[in-house]
């Protein structure tokens, strides 16, 4: 593995740069998906649960330099201005998102991640206090916030934000449950982001016969209730069997993605994914607080105060990309990243003003630089283009996605 050095001029000859991507083998992944999407190989049939595009040092990127592989992360510190912008470069000193193909063949924790405020707050705190970063209590892992994209590949099972506070006491009305008489009487008589705050806290907070007795009764009523709903809290709880996080898929919004079909991920906001494919595009961090359907640790009270206790509708939850001339872009509510959809191109002429990686979803592609490079890049692979590239041409049957900033 090269460190690589170079000079600028030599920076300048070259401006696409195919990767070679780390596939994290998590648990929850599927042995399946990233090879009939994309023909990837998997041997060994482990569980594939992502693939990491960028200059996470948890799983960077390998570019092709032409020379020689090297880390992105190397390549672009050699000047970050050229590779990222002068404005980029100012503002946050790093590529400054993530991007990931997603397959969960498990749901994932439900999970909140912290706003930048929070998050520069917390890792801080946590860091004076001398809790290493590999540390299973460790809440803050560094100082940024984490929005997220997600576009689904194929059909997608998600969960995101708060159900009507109506809807929440409908459903526990009609579990009926002693051990949570006090916990829903409660909410009853305050309906109001506070009540549900306390709500929320106390539920995750369950603990001993109180919690088993919850769960089991729980369970018995999803089995007799043959409905989406809780046909979904017995699937949970073959993968979670014990778990508060059960009672999620009540509180929180189950929301179905066709393929094609994006949400964006408010900070404090609990989310889980369930089951499905899906590109996703994220800030450079890993903060993550976890409210269920996990073995790893939970933090309730600090859970509590990163996470707005305000409704969403689900019909509200999608994103309703802007076309132009078979380029889908969806709006984004933060800087860090922004993610298009590239429908067919023939000789498309793409301006860039930062630093992009393309990924093509459906055939290979082919890109064209006025100085004479060329590049073709097959189908599940990507390639980094840095902001000195300026424009591009590319040419493709299928769709492409654009991870760009």
């Amino acid at each position: 593995m090269s460190e690589l050095t170079i000079n600028t001029e030599s920076l300048l000859e070259r401006v696409f740069y195919p990767m070679t991507n780390v596939i994290q083998n998590y648990a929850w992944g599927s042995p399946s998906s990233f090879t009939q999407l994309f023909g990837t190989a998997n041997t060994a049939g482990e569980p594939q649960a992502e693939i990491w595009m960028g200059a996470h040092p948890n799983g960077c990127s390998m570019v092709d330099t032409g020379a020689e592989q090297t880390k992105l992360s190397n390549l672009i510190s050699q000047n970050l201005n050229l590779f990222l912008s002068d404005k980029i470069a100012s503002r946050f000193g790093e590529l400054p998102y993530l991007f990931k193909v997603l397959a969960a063949e498990k749901a994932l924790s439900i999970q909140v991640h912290p706003n930048k405020q929070q998050a520069e707050l917390g890792f801080e705190q946590e860091e004076q206090q001398g809790i290493p970063l590999s540390a299973s209590n460790r809440n803050y892992k560094d100082a940024n916030h984490k929005p997220e994209l997600v576009y689904a590949l194929t059909d997608y099972t998600a969960m995101n934000g708060f159900r009507p506070i109506s809807e929440i006491l409908a459903h526990f009305n009609y579990l009926d449950i002693p051990e949570l008489n006090s916990l829903v009487n409660d909410l009853s008589g305050d309906q109001t982001p506070n009540g549900l705050a306390s709500f929320f806290a106390g539920l995750l907070s369950l603990q001993g016969e109180q919690k088993e007795v919850a769960l089991m009764m729980l369970i018995m009523k999803a089995k007799l209730s043959p409905t989406p709903l809780f046909n979904l809290i017995t699937e949970l709880e073959e993968q979670y069997p014990g778990d508060v996080g059960l009672f999620a898929p009540l509180i929180l919004n189950v929301i179905a993605l066709k393929p094609g079909q994006a949400m964006y991920l408010d900070a404090e906001t609990p989310h889980a994914y369930i089951k499905g494919t899906g590109l996703e595009i994220m800030a450079n961090s890993d903060n993550v607080l976890r409210a269920g359907l996990t073995p790893k640790y939970m933090d309730v009270k600090e859970l509590v105060s990163c996470t707005r206790f305000n409704e969403k509708r689900i019909d509200s939850l999608l994103l309703e990309p802007t076309h132009d001339n078979g380029m889908l872009e969806y709006p984004i509510p933060v800087e860090d990243f922004k993610f298009a959809i590239i429908e067919h191109s023939e000789q498309r002429e793409i301006d860039t003003q930062g630093a992009e990686i393309l990924l093509p979803l459906d055939e290979a592609m082919t890109l064209t630089h006025i100085c004479g490079e060329q590049c073709v890049i097959e189908k599940g692979q990507s390639v980094f283009i840095p902001a000195y590239a300026q424009q591009y041409t590319i040419d493709c049957s299928g769709r492409v996605a654009r991870a760009y900033s």
